[in-house]
């Protein structure tokens, strides 16, 4: 039984990575992928303007 007790975790995770997985690939694109890439795109305009405020400003 020692066996079925060494191999139970990482059967456990594999089934749970695999899942993990699945789920990761099911939720790209769809209809939220437009709202994400645009809040995405602004968090690096921000960051990006943020940088250029800073660099003229001498810090």
């Amino acid at each position: 039984m020692d066996y079925v007790s060494a191999l139970v975790p990482p059967v456990v995770m594999a089934i749970f990575f695999i899942g993990l997985v699945r789920v990761i690939v099911k939720t790209q694109g769809g209809a939220a992928k437009a709202k994400e890439d645009a809040a995405v795109d602004a968090a690096f305009a921000e960051n990006a303007r943020q940088a250029a405020v800073s660099k003229a400003d001498g810090v």
